[in-house]
């Protein structure tokens, strides 16, 4: 009777986070038959065709016995084709055409075409970190994904291109080394850790827009403190443009943050052929208004991660918000509130982070001209038409959004044009002066912007002056705002305190974060 085993390590990803996968091989004497076993979905059922195929295209001979494949744990649905190589690793050393001794301590990450080459995976940077958790001692992956890899520290990472590269380099002593082992890669310390944005974006200026010089200082103001902002008025007034040079004026990621990022693009296979570095600029997100739930938060059978978490650390923009349903609207509300993303399946909860500026446009009417008119410009919507229009815009959602003005029309082109215009330079130095003040400040709760604090925090670091606390607690009895908008008042009057270069939050720095507040109550 035959009986082989093997054992190799390989790993998935559960939402944006890597799971370890164990990859057992059993081969038993019996018909020639493989087994997949351990919830895999198709395409890991489907790995046996690739790895039978890509094994005997490579000059190894493919067991003809009962081979039986378990990816532990048995309980958590496998998918996707990372485990390729960990499986055809562990065919050939249960079969000894390859020693086991030369994997210890190793996690394989590929897929194999059938020709035997190693083809890139999605979710690199998320298995590594699990690996490095692990202590494992080094990662095998596909060539295409060594750059993405050797961003983790304080693990080895060898790449192959094909899967000949397996066997050793000589038959000769009692523990020849891996021919794969000349791939160490030096390149992690010859400027693979490049600092270029992997998302190259149009620069795109400030000072491109005429006039609108109150909608300008809303977008400093929004940057500065990571404030949501909503912007309304009639068709052609700069609206799209203002907020699509939004991300240009934030600071770039820091390190950490920049993994982050990088870390959610790789698990949903959206970084750029040939990306070599981390992410340093913010993601900029602006989904059509036909977008599903699924889409918008995040879903499928195996939770997937959407437009609310690849807006992390980012701008989400939603141009022509009511043309959304408002069922996916009314999904924004928990995360932007909690910053995370929380799907529940039968089999597991998955969290997705979601800290992010929601920047939001719209006409205030279908057809765009309402309390706008001009000349023939003339609104023809009823007011039935209007309402329906506006009701998309609950009352909730409005109230989480910190920013909210009109942008209308500017009354004189000539004269606009002449002014000097202020650009994206000069805002982007603005708000990093305002955000190192921040910084600095806020360290002691935990955060870094003005939008994330909350409590004692919130209280201790908006410290009001006494003409200041009045004129909230008049805007709170007169204007009927609630306790959430409250807050967010108070936030925004400490942003704007920060801008000015002011210690504690003025009467005139109130005046101005209510004055952005009214168009929630005119809906």
């Amino acid at each position: 009777m035959l009986f082989l085993y093997s054992f190799t390590h390989s790993a998935s990803v559960m939402g944006v986070e890597g799971r370890s996968i164990f990859v057992e091989v059993d081969i038993s004497s019996g018909l020639p038959q493989v087994n997949v076993v351990g919830l895999p979905d198709p395409a890991v059922r489907e790995s046996v065709e690739r790895v039978r195929a890509g094994l005997k295209n490579s000059g190894f001979t493919f067991p003809m016995d009962r081979i039986t494949v378990n990816l532990a744990p048995a309980d958590m649905r496998k998918e996707g084709t990372a485990f390729d190589l960990a499986i055809a690793a562990g065919i050939l050393t249960a079969s000894g055409q390859l020693d086991g001794a030369l994997l210890d301590g190793t996690l394989l990450i590929g897929e194999l075409s059938l020709d035997g080459g190693v083809r890139p995976v999605t979710g690199v940077l998320a298995m590594m970190e699990q690996a490095q958790r692990m202590g494992m001692k080094r990662v095998l992956l596909p060539v295409g994904n060594r750059k993405e890899a050797a961003w983790i520290s304080g693990i080895d990472v060898y790449a192959i291109a094909h899967v000949r590269e397996l066997r050793p380099q000589s038959a000769a002593g009692p523990s020849p080394a891996p021919y794969w082992s000349r791939f160490a890669t030096d390149e992690k310390a010859a400027g693979s850790r490049s600092h270029d944005n992997c998302m190259p974006r149009e620069q795109l200026d400030f000072a491109d827009i005429i006039g609108q010089h109150q909608a300008k200082r809303a977008m400093l103001i929004a940057a500065s403190g990571k404030h949501n902002i909503l912007l309304s008025g009639p068709p052609g007034t700069g609206k799209t443009m203002m907020i699509r040079r939004l991300p240009g004026i934030l600071p770039p990621l820091t390190e950490t943050e920049a993994l982050e990022v990088t870390k959610i693009y790789s698990v949903a296979g959206k970084l750029p052929d040939g990306a070599g570095g981390l992410m340093q600029q913010p993601p900029f997100r602006a989904p059509h208004h036909s977008i599903s739930t699924g889409g918008l938060i995040g879903g499928g059978s195996i939770p997937k991660p959407g437009e609310v978490t690849l807006a992390h650390r980012g701008v989400l923009y939603l141009d022509e918000l009511p043309e959304f349903p408002r069922s996916v609207l009314e999904l924004l509300r928990q995360p932007i509130e909690d910053r995370v993303v929380t799907i529940s399946r039968a089999r597991a909860t998955i969290q997705f982070p979601a800290s992010l500026m929601l920047a939001a446009s719209f006409n205030p009417c279908p057809c765009g001209y309402y309390g706008h008119e001009f000349g023939e410009k003339r609104c023809t919507c009823s007011p039935a038409v209007i309402t329906r229009y506006r009701s998309k815009l609950s009352g909730p959602l409005l109230d989480r959004l910190d920013l909210q003005l009109e942008v209308p029309r500017p009354i004189s082109f000539e004269r606009e044009r002449n002014e000097a215009s202020v650009t994206t330079a000069e805002l982007r130095a603005q708000v990093a002066q305002a955000r190192a003040v921040q910084a600095e400040r806020n360290l002691i709760y935990g955060v870094t912007c003005n939008s994330e604090l909350s409590g004692e925090g919130l209280r201790r670091a908006a410290a009001l002056k006494p003409d200041a606390r009045k004129l909230m607690d008049t805007a709170f009895q007169q204007l009927g705002i609630s306790m959430r908008a409250h807050d967010r008042l108070l936030k925004l009057g400490r942003t704007i305190a920060d801008i000015e270069g002011s210690r504690l939050v003025e009467c005139e720095h109130i005046a101005e974060a209510i004055q952005y507040r009214r168009l929630d109550l005119k809906l």
